[in-house]
């Protein structure tokens, strides 16, 4: 077998951003090589984007380096394009033009730039739209017109962010099917993809190799490379058995990571720092328990992401939430209703709230807004304070979601309540 060239070699890649304490990537490190589709795949907020952004050299990392074809990276790579998921198209321009940018930009001639893009735009079928505008195209179109001028300046890699995830399931998935074809083919001159996704089954559907990215901060927790031919069959055994074994390794080290960075905590410092609460819906993670208690308490989580029609990026912050809680675990990719979380869903609603509130009490993220809270005379304490906080240890690019879930949680149990005009926590008073 010969051996393939390498093409991109990502070593060592720290990012830390603003005044954060903590990276948002940690250590990454990535061989690419030509002729290669690498998915990488993560939750919300795992830093893909941010890794993609330093690889085609937009941003600079904190610590490490980008190899790309035997050159360090310095600055914005020329050899990289980027197809983005808001499509990112010039309202003003016709679809002619919005390829055409890019062509003109690097000083083409402009009968090969109009050669150029009329070839491209014939390419990805759309035919009879040169002079279309953005606004009279559809979802799918634009995209496609995304892909045309990602391709016009002929990178050596195509990057994409997310590509689909805007568009409507019919309309991504003819937009895949056509995508995979003119790679398969090699109607694209370019040596490599890199695909940023949250979706477990587009990654097995389109990639040869998935990396799978941790988060808070992000490292590369395993690889799996996919040998199935293309066109894939979503329904074979052996399409849903590799998307059942990166289901049980992502939520393994999803949440086996969490667990070393709380035990790496406690050996390092023996102090007790906030952690950051998930983007998990209490109503949601209760649905979530009485569904997996029907089913003798234990369900495979790739099956459960199936039935409830459920992408990975909703999926587990729910779960992740029910592990926090100790109402569930997760053990080789299935999710387990422990004791209490059995007792949390038989009990009314009294005492299953009273549970809830208990389950709070053990989170450092709670102690810490109950000890202020308990110190001030007044019992109140503006939020924008909490937030001041918390961002040391979250970093500013979530810390309103995450401040809302807090709350969210917090005014479930009763632990405290919320004032909205005054954007206060607030203990009762007897």
């Amino acid at each position: 077998m010969k051996k393939q060239k390498e093409f991109i070699k990502v070593n060592g890649i720290t990012k830390y951003f603003g005044e954060s304490e903590k990276p948002t990537l940690k250590d990454i490190n990535i061989n690419i090589n030509e002729n290669e589709y690498i998915a990488i795949l993560g939750p919300s907020g795992s830093g893909k984007s941010s890794l993609l952004r330093i690889i085609t050299g937009l941003i600079e990392p904190t610590e490490g380096e980008v190899i790309f074809d035997g050159k360090k990276v310095n600055g914005v790579n020329q050899y990289a394009s980027i197809v983005f998921q808001s499509f990112a198209l010039y309202p003003w321009l016709t679809v002619r033009e919005n390829v055409e940018l890019g062509l003109k930009a690097k000083g083409f001639p402009k009968d090969y730039t109009s050669e150029k893009a009329s070839e491209l735009i014939s390419l990805i079928g759309l035919d009879g739209f040169e002079e279309a505008y953005p606004k009279e195209l559809s979802g799918g179109m634009r995209q496609r017109v995304g892909f045309a001028r990602a391709l016009a300046v002929e990178p050596k890699l195509l990057c994409m962010d997310e590509p689909f995830s805007a568009l409507d399931f019919l309309t991504a998935e003819n937009l895949r099917t056509e995508l995979i074809e003119l790679w398969t083919t090699k109607r694209m001159p370019i040596k490599s993809i890199i695909m940023i996704t949250h979706g477990i089954e587009e990654a097995v559907l389109m990639a040869d190799k998935i990396v799978m990215l941790s988060r808070d901060p992000a490292r590369v927790i395993a690889e799996i490379k996919i040998d199935l031919p293309h066109p894939r069959n979503r329904k074979s055994p052996e399409f849903e058995s590799i998307v059942d074994s990166v289901y049980k390794v992502l939520t393994k080290g999803e949440f086996e990571q969490e667990n070393e960075d709380k035990a790496e905590k406690v050996v390092k410092e023996n102090v007790e720092k906030p952690v950051e609460i998930p983007e998990a819906n209490i109503g949601v993670m209760s649905g979530l328990m009485e569904l997996v208690d029907d089913n003798d308490g234990r369900m495979d989580i790739y099956q459960l992401g199936r039935d409830l029609m459920m992408e990975i990026d909703d999926l587990l912050p729910n779960i992740e939430g029910l592990t926090m809680l100790d109402f569930a675990k997760v053990v080789e990719g299935d999710i387990i209703i422990t004791s209490l979380g059995s007792k949390f869903i038989e009990a009314e609603t009294d005492e299953s709230k009273e549970i809830f509130k208990e389950q709070l009490m053990n989170i450092s993220t709670f102690k810490v807004i109950m000890n202020v809270l308990n110190s001030k005379k007044s019992k109140k304490m503006r939020e924008e304070f909490f937030k001041e906080i918390f961002t040391q240890y979250f970093g500013e690019h979530s810390i309103e979601e995450i401040m809302d879930k807090i709350i969210d949680w917090g005014r479930y149990a009763e632990l405290f309540n919320y004032d909205h005009d005054t954007e206060e926590l607030y203990l009762e008073q007897e």
